[in-house]
């Protein structure tokens, strides 16, 4: 196990003990073997006029030190190659108020992850950023801004029912043009707090998958929540915008459970943040618009498709686009269901820099892993053995009446997969 420790600057050692690996909090500490994360973070929401709660701000912390040991631990040295067991301890400004709520954030982080999370928290942390002088913002809700399909849409049917949010994005290379592009265009009064975690790890240590790295788009929420002003009792909605069949991320075959089934906004994780800030009375409210709905559903259903025909074709879906030069790959999950989404909104498909596998069938396709075949095994088997046999348990945490819910949406997602891939003549 792998002890990782994240603290500020006059709380790390001059000498590394044993197998403990550091990382600075909100500071650049000027040493190859300490890692840093946040380092203009406090800047960043003092400049935007911004007082977080210590609530908030710790949360913030323990993201962000989820994040870091997230990517700096490799999977490939544990036993299975996959799962880690990672001892985490952070250093915040009220560890008190976090020991009661420590079983359940591990166990989110576990689902979140895969990996076994033993959290240690301590005094001493960086206190919240302060600013001078608070800013208002004419904003009603926040809204998370990713500068994909999902996010675009929800922006653009949020300010259509006349809600005014304030647009948050995490910076991704390849991304941020595209993020500031659609918060102008859809509403260029709103804030858009555009912010970085900033991760490095110790040099030469890193990891690939970064599973753990959604937790800080959550957090940024919380962090521009602070700057809604509610006149009215009830929580600061916060939307996540993302299509059920994605949310859900049904593993295609029996090994798909780990590595291939990410579960950045699956509705047990999404439950369990929403469970952990009630707790510490941070008043947010999570609401995921689109949880039964598939993507090709909520783009035919956008308010206002034709500022949607307009922006869509510079959204970023792929899970390698970084990988391929800024490009979508169009083979991968994610890429699939983008191509059978335009197919079903009736949307002609002009992404931008088009598709670096445009045709499926193609010699050569198969480098790597096998999603299109996958893919088409899933549709075929669901054909056979019926929808409620291909979910099998995965449904374990729904009730009756949204486990149908659920049911319906999976079932409509793989029907715009296959039709797609009959389009393309794979099945």
């Amino acid at each position: 196990m792998r002890k990782i420790i994240c603290a500020p600057e006059n709380l790390i050692p001059q000498q590394m003990e044993g197998e403990k690996k550091y990382f600075c909090t909100y500071s650049n500490p000027q040493r190859d073997d300490v890692g840093y994360f946040g380092r203009t973070l406090k800047k960043d929401i003092e400049r935007a006029g911004l007082r977080p709660s210590v609530a908030v701000w710790d949360f913030t912390t323990i993201a962000l030190s989820v994040a870091a040991a997230d990517n700096s631990i490799h999977r490939k040295t544990s036993a299975d190659g996959w799962t880690r067991q990672i001892d985490l301890t952070v250093h915040l400004s009220e560890p008190s108020a976090w020991e009661p709520v420590k079983l359940n954030l591990q166990k989110t982080l576990k689902f979140l992850t895969g990996d076994f999370w033993y959290l240690t928290f301590k005094n001493g942390g960086v206190n919240p950023p302060k600013a001078k002088n608070i800013k208002q913002y004419d904003c009603d809700c926040v809204s998370l801004l990713s500068g994909g399909i999902d996010s675009l849409v929800g922006a653009i049917d949020l300010t259509s029912d006349n809600h005014k949010p304030i647009f948050v994005s995490q910076i991704v290379r390849g991304d941020a043009k595209t993020q500031r592009e659609y918060a102008k265009r859809i509403r260029p009064e709103s804030a858009h707090f555009q912010w970085s975690h900033k991760i490095h790890p110790p040099s030469g240590e890193s990891e690939g998958s970064t599973r753990g790295r959604s937790i800080v788009f959550f957090a940024f929420a919380a962090l521009a929540s602070s700057a809604i002003n509610t006149q009215h009792e009830g929580p600061v909605k916060v939307f996540i915008p993302e299509n059920g069949f994605i949310s859900l991320n049904i593993p295609l075959n029996s090994g798909r459970m780990g590595s291939f089934s990410t579960k950045t906004t699956h509705p047990v994780y999404l439950a369990g943040i929403q469970n952990i800030w009630s707790k510490l009375d941070i008043g947010i409210q999570l609401i995921s618009p689109y949880q039964f709905k598939t993507k090709g559903e909520l783009m035919y259903e956008c308010r206002n498709r034709s500022l949607l025909c307009e922006l869509i074709n510079k959204s970023v879906s792929c899970g390698k686009y970084r990988v391929h030069t800024m490009q979508h790959c169009g083979r991968c999950v994610p890429c699939m269901v983008r191509r059978a989404a335009f197919l079903k909104a009736e949307i002609v498909d002009i992404t931008t820099n088009g598709y670096k596998f445009n045709n499926l069938s193609s010699a050569g396709l198969m480098h790597g892993p096998n999603d299109v075949g996958a893919m088409a095994t899933a549709c075929h088997k669901i054909s056979q053995v019926g929808i409620h046999n291909f979910i099998s348990s995965n449904l374990f945490f729904a009730d009756t009446d949204k486990r149908n819910n659920f049911e319906g949406v999976i079932t409509r997602g793989f029907k715009e997969i296959e039709d797609f891939l009959k389009e393309n003549g794979l099945l």
